[in-house]
């Protein structure tokens, strides 16, 4: 059915009048933004591109490619163009040179690219014949684009919505560059080390029709080459009907690089091929009958009469004709011995090429429901050290995926001006593209070089200069106030010095959510007393505490505020509200911090006491549900292991952890304490040594105890690598069994020392149980179930019943030996003994039925923060001081996911439903959202959905079918939308329109 046949079915029930208002709008908005550009032929490429197999022989399907990553032992910069080859020789751009010569000299010859960042700036280099040139390859497939995201992004410390962010980048920008014919048909991960399941659900929303991957744990691998299960099935979703996240994922044979001995790259020390016979070297027979062994060898790994060989490596291919001489050579002796009755037959081909010859297979499939992680490649070698290293990085790339969907929503509601207004021309490209590179494997994991994390936070933090300028021009539409802004990007260790110095300012607090919310503002200040007026000039409860000395030490010479101004802000659902702050008095703050815990601390929701012989945290109480748990907190590390310079004694690294004992060390037994209690704010500060403190604290209508812990500067002076974790000790009876998201969405249970596929020899006993926690982890029993939120991605595990520990910092002194160089010791000017980092853990205490109510907004608060800006003095006369660009809040199920602009008068919207099926009575349902109803500021007069990835149609998306070994449940019938403006949300259901919009007057 065509598209407009489709639209014409969904508007049966519609007037004409409206029907046909509605697909001129369409047709207008398809003309302007295509996401198929016919002029491009696509009778030639993707799987009509594939060069024949031979029935009833074995197919060698011989894929040329060059992994490039963007960043890792040097900057994006510097892998581009080829800079600072001392520390490794890599230039992207003469790859991409180098391989489109080679192309077009045999049209044969196939080779595929990945890294859109990459290939965008190579592009935007090239004279107009030379595009020509390669529009020509992509269209025939001899040049053919896999996965296509800005990077290939890393699988365990990334956020869903910064994922599909990046991916929607590449993949638009090749769409609109080659049309149908750029679009990738494979999703593909060789290097990041571990798979999430949710990154396979993503894949197959995007209309991917395959998945591959080179790494996963050495017994899985084992066991799969046993069992011929190294092509699967993959049902990425709990909640989503089958097949819509079920993915067909294939597990290369080497990694991604080439059989041992057939590597021809200018790296490589392999052997040419030397045809003459005339040469002593003459080695043709010789190549044969090696590459003879070895395709046959992984032949017997595999179901089919087709294996894949990636005939290439980490930025190979600089010198393509190396590559492309000796594999057509390969190729014609090989396939010549056919005549003497041989049974291999090699040819060029792509993953794509290579998974319609599987799907052709006709065979069913071993299905899949849980992840790859943890990943070890050997007995104690386990990657799981990376999903907590470089920390204050992780909590920097969280921060800045929260301020580009800010700058992206308010480069919406404040229209043009928005871009161009009184503070100058803005743009989100900067932090948007910033933002992809740090999705990348070695980016946000932390497992790349000092210098190059340092361009990541750099490239964020000039991205989040130029939205500022969208961010103001916006607000200052909205509110008609072109007073200037300020923005205090170190209020989490208190510096600010508009508050500090100022005796009158506002704050406007703009919140990014779809539904109202209740935010603690915590300002450094100097005085005393201060009134605080909310947009009505009501006044608003406010607090001055005396700031802590963790904070005064961790600040270092940033602010000089001696106290902390404290009131909770409610601002309205994708809007904004302004709170108006004068001095009232000097002098001491009117809250003093008295030694030693309370009892306890405790508002209507919580309750939380404390040991008074320790300072410890001692019980958690639900005020709501009479629930009490005993429960206990405190720091520890373990000692890293130091490997001695060699691989057999593995060493902890940027990428590994491997403790030196199963026990960790208490830092200390007992903390030091101070208390605040007020009718608005309770905290109890724990000093626990000179290097952990921490604070925990109730505000008055929070359901959450909050965990404020500092870390740093981790000693060294002892010789010895520390990975300090924070642990909670309850009562629950957890029997070994704990559970974490996946990206930020979905939640999969794990036990200790077993995996769901195969017989684990459990080698590590704390590292093989280690797990990434992206935004939430919990315990449960049949009545408590404690759940731990985070603020950005760590590493955590449940090693004893009832407890659940989480990997908050790393100090390493050797490198494990993965290719990084050097050890995870971040220092810096700031801090020259060694990196201090701050976070906040939300605990809350439900019964297990109510849990998913609670911690599912929680984590959408936690990772999209309301952002503060403060102005001089008060607001302007006349100025709007609230602003909602919702007609109405969203249900509480449902997340405005992306609000960006896609064209002039055309927006990107993705609706989420944020529950999974079954675990929430009252929101695992599903909701109708009006798309006409949505925005209070602009009438939404066209509409047209797409696939999760935003380059498809998704009434065009048609993808392979796989047949699972297991019988299939019917499928139920979808639910239909009520109307082409009324869309209905299934639980983890995420839909994506492209709107045409216009003005509301």
């Amino acid at each position: 059915m065509s598209h407009d046949l489709c639209l014409y079915s969904k508007m049966a029930a519609l007037s004409p009048v409206l029907v046909l208002t509605y697909l001129s709008y369409f047709h207008s908005a398809v003309l302007s933004f295509p996401l198929d550009q016919q002029s491009h032929d696509t009778s030639s490429c993707g799987y009509k591109s594939c060069h024949a197999t031979v029935p009833n022989m074995l197919n060698v399907h011989l894929v040329p490619h060059t992994h490039d990553d963007v960043g890792w032992l040097k900057t994006v910069d510097q892998y581009f163009y080829g800079g600072r080859n001392d520390i490794q020789h890599a230039g992207v751009q003469y790859i991409l040179d180098s391989v489109v010569g080679q192309l077009l000299q045999n049209p044969e010859r196939r080779f595929i690219y990945v890294e859109t960042a990459f290939f965008y700036r190579w592009w935007k280099n090239q004279p107009p014949s030379m595009q020509k040139a390669v529009r020509q390859l992509v269209d025939q497939g001899r040049l053919e684009f896999v996965n296509g995201g800005w990077c290939m992004s890393d699988e365990a410390t990334t956020h869903y919505s910064a994922v599909i962010d990046q991916m929607t980048l590449g993949l638009r920008f090749l769409n609109d560059t080659f049309g149908p014919c750029g679009r990738p048909r494979v999703a593909w991960h060789i290097d990041p080390f571990g798979h999430a399941r949710e990154h396979a659900s993503m894949f197959a929303q995007m209309g991917y029709d395959g998945f591959f991957f080179g790494r996963l744990d050495y017994q899985d691998r084992d066991n799969r080459i046993r069992t011929l299960d190294q092509e699967l099935l993959w049902r990425a979703s709990e909640s989503l009907e089958p097949p819509y996240a079920d993915l067909f994922t294939g597990i290369l044979p080497n990694g991604y690089n080439p059989p041992k001995g057939f590597c021809w790259d200018q790296s490589c020390d392999d052997a040419p091929i030397m045809d003459d016979p005339d040469l002593e070297d003459y080695n043709v027979d010789d190549v044969v009958q090696r590459f003879t062994v070895a395709a046959n060898s992984q032949a017997m790994a595999y179901k089919t009469k087709h294996i894949i060989m990636t005939m290439g490596s980490d930025f190979q291919y600089e010198n393509a004709n190396l590559w492309y001489k000796n594999l057509d050579k390969l190729i014609r002796y090989v396939n010549a011995r056919q005549a003497n009755g041989s049974r291999i037959n090699v040819l060029y081909s792509t993953p794509s090429c290579y998974l319609q010859e599987l799907h052709h297979s006709n065979l069913t499939w071993t299905l899949k429901t849980d992840d790859f992680f943890p990943y070890a490649d050997n007995a104690h070698n386990f990657w799981t050290g990376y999903f907590t290293s470089r920390p204050a990085l992780k909590r920097y790339e969280r921060v800045s995926n929260g301020r580009l969907q800010t700058c992206n929503q308010l480069e919406v509601l404040g229209g043009p001006s928005s871009r161009k207004g009184p503070f100058g021309a803005g743009d989100s490209e900067t932090l948007r593209e910033a933002m992809a590179v740090a999705q990348h494997h070695d980016a946000v994991s932390g497992t790349e070089k000092q210098h190059v994390a340092n361009d990541y936070a750099r490239r964020l933090a000039n991205g989040w200069q130029h939205c500022q300028v969208v961010v103001s021009n916006s607000l200052a539409a909205l509110s008609g106030s072109s007073a200037g802004r300020i923005y205090c990007d170190n209020l989490n260790v208190s510096a600010c010095p508009l508050t500090e110095a100022s005796k009158k300012f506002s704050v406007n607090v703009y919140n990014s959510l779809a539904r109202p919310v209740v935010w603690p503002v915590r300002l450094p200040v100097n005085a005393s007393a201060y009134t605080v007026l909310d947009a009505t000039g009501t006044p608003v409860d406010c607090q001055v505490v005396p700031m802590s000395k963790a904070t005064q030490q961790v600040r270092k010479d940033r602010g000089y505020a001696v106290n902390e101004l404290v009131f909770q802000a409610q601002a309205p659902p994708l809007g904004y509200s302004t709170y108006s702050v004068s001095v009232l008095q000097n002098g001491p703050p009117s809250a003093s911090a008295k030694s030693g815990p309370p009892a306890a601390i405790e508002n209507k929701f919580v309750r939380a006491t404390f040991d008074p012989a320790t300072g410890l945290l001692d019980s958690l109480t639900n005020l709501e549900t009479q629930q009490t748990i005993k429960l206990t907190q405190n720091f520890y590390w373990y000692n890293a292991s130091d490997g001695k310079s060699s691989i057999s004694d593995q060493a902890s690294g940027a990428y590994i952890f491997r403790p030196n004992s199963s026990s960790p060390f208490i830092i200390s037994c007992t903390a030091e304490t101070e208390s605040i209690q007020t009718p608005e704010l309770q905290e109890v500060r724990q000093q626990f040594g000179p290097w952990v403190s921490q604070v925990i604290r109730l505000h008055s209508n929070s359901k959450a105890l909050e965990m404020e812990w500092t870390v740093g500067p981790v000693p060294i002076a002892d010789g010895q690598g520390k990975e300090v974790i924070t642990r909670l000790d309850s009562s629950i009876a957890s029997s070994g069994v704990f559970y974490t998201d996946s990206n930020g969405r979905e939640v999969l249970q794990r036990k200790k020392d077993f995996r769901p596929t195969w017989d684990l020899k459990q080698t590590e006993p704390v590292a093989g149980n280690y797990y990434p926690i992206n935004s939430r982890a919990y315990i449960k029993d049949d009545k408590d179930q404690l759940t731990v939120v985070t603020d950005r991605s760590q590493g955590g595990s449940s090693i004893h019943d009832g407890s659940l520990e989480i990997m908050l910092h790393r100090r390493l002194l050797h490198d494990d030996w993965r290719g990084v160089g050097e050890p995870l010791n971040e220092t810096s000017g700031v801090f020259p003994l060694g990196l201090v980092v701050r976070g906040r853990l939300l605990l809350s205490l439900t019964p297990p039925a109510l849990a998913a109510d609670a911690h599912r907004p929680l984590a959408q608060e936690n990772v999209l923060q309301p952002l503060l800006s403060f102005t001089e003095g008060g607001p302007p006369p006349g100025s709007l001081l609230e602003f909602s660009g919702l007609q109405a809040a969203l249900p509480p199920a449902v997340h405005l996911l992306t609000l960006s602009q896609w064209g002039q008068d055309s927006l990107l919207v993705r609706l989420e439903h944020q529950f999974q099926t079954k675990e929430s009575k009252e929101h695992s349902v599903p909701f109708t959202v009006n798309l006409q109803k949505l925005f209070s500021t602009l009438k939404v007069v066209g509409v047209s959905e797409l696939n999760l990835s935003a380059n498809q149609w998704i009434d065009e998306m048609k993808r392979l079918d796989w047949r699972p070994k297991m019988a299939l449940k019917p499928l139920r019938k979808p639910l239909g939308d009520p109307s082409v403006w009324e869309v209905i949300l299934t639980p983890m259901q995420i839909r994506t329109f492209i709107l045409r919009v216009a003005p509301r007057r």
